[in-house]
């Protein structure tokens, strides 16, 4: 059977709980179309996120590496489109900041996602999860973790899709964030779930 490493981050910033998490944790071990779902969760730290998705990756041995994050704030799932080879934000969880650091020095400018985003997002929509692609994951720690495992796959010709899915804010976070929208968690799960089932 195939293998699907989906990832997801701990809390971070003000932000107390992180359903990307929660999403992983559930999806850790179940079987969904085809696919043996291996869900592990990420340091929100600039240092140790994309090493430690990578050392997954190299332990696990995936065909496929979906990456989730929270984008608090955003109104609809965002498949992204696009990595680029920059740090710039914070602070991560050990208070750090970066500022216009390259991610790979000799890395090229940008990836694009080699999963199926165009076909995530019509699947969800066609499901009543609202979803569109995004053509910026910012430059903080999922743009990070995109960049860095597709990297590894480009230097190393290997065969695996990869890429990242913004989620927004569980009604949770919303509670304690009462500005910003967000979805029930068990829309998120689902709508993980049914970008899983859209694979092949």
């Amino acid at each position: 059977m195939k293998k699907l490493l989906v990832t997801g981050f701990v809390p971070f910033l003000d932000f107390s709980v992180n359903p990307t998490e929660q999403i992983v944790k559930n999806l850790d071990g179940t079987t969904i179309g085809g696919y043996e779902i291996y869900g592990r969760i990420l340091p929100v730290d600039f240092s140790e996120s994309a090493t430690k998705c990578i050392e997954y990756f190299e332990n696990i041995q995936p065909e496929v590496v979906i990456s989730l994050g929270l984008a608090a704030g955003r109104t609809k799932i965002t498949p992204e489109r696009i990595a680029i080879n920059c740090k710039d934000g914070g602070p991560d969880n050990r208070g750090v900041r970066m500022q216009d650091e390259p991610i790979e020095i000799d890395g090229p400018a940008g990836y694009f996602s080699t999963l199926p985003i165009r076909r995530f997002v019509n699947v969800l929509n066609e499901n009543g999860y609202p979803a569109q692609i995004s053509n910026t994951a910012g430059t903080y720690l999922c743009n990070n973790v995109m960049y860095s495992i597709l990297h590894k796959i480009y230097s190393e010709n290997r065969n695996v899709r990869a890429g990242f899915v913004h989620i927004p804010a569980s009604h949770e976070l919303a509670i304690q964030h009462p500005n910003i929208p967000s979805w029930s968690q068990n829309d998120l799960y689902q709508a993980v779930i049914c970008m899983i089932e859209s694979l092949d």
